[in-house]
């Protein structure tokens, strides 16, 4: 058995599940109301499948309303989904801030360093681009 944000991600990793939710959103809908869309693409009996996925993940539940069984947007399960991204979001934030700064003190340094010296004379000899008349100068030594 998977833990809930597990099979939350994976109830959301497909399209057209994201699509039924998308829908719901805007309130609460029949299995029909929502298979309309996809009628042409799938059958009744499809959606309904991409249905069950979405409720076993606990994104959608069903009431009843005499004989109409309206589903409903859960967003709590997003909520956890949404916590774990911004964990990752604050992280690659962080990276980016660090990224700045060190390229704010590569570019500031250049601007210290003498203006008149060949710029790749600064590069490590892997990224010096290679001039085929230097071989000539190296071969006459």
């Amino acid at each position: 058995m998977q833990d809930s944000l597990s099979q939350t991600l994976s109830a959301l990793a497909d399209p057209t599940r994201r699509a039924l939710l998308a829908r719901l959103r805007q309130g609460e809908a029949s299995v029909t109301q929502l298979a309309e869309p996809f009628l042409g693409q799938m059958s009744l009996p499809g959606v309904t499948k991409h249905l069950k996925v979405l409720e076993r993940a606990g994104l959608v539940s069903k009431g009843r309303d005499a004989q109409w069984r309206p589903c409903r947007l859960n967003p709590e399960p997003l909520r956890e989904v949404a916590s774990l991204l911004d964990e990752y979001r604050a992280y690659m934030e962080a990276s980016l801030d660090r990224l700045e700064s060190y390229l704010e003190s590569m570019s500031s340094s250049d601007r210290s360093s003498d203006r008149t010296s060949d710029s790749t004379s600064q590069l490590p000899s892997s990224l010096t681009p290679h001039h085929p008349s230097n071989d000539h100068a190296k071969s006459d030594r």
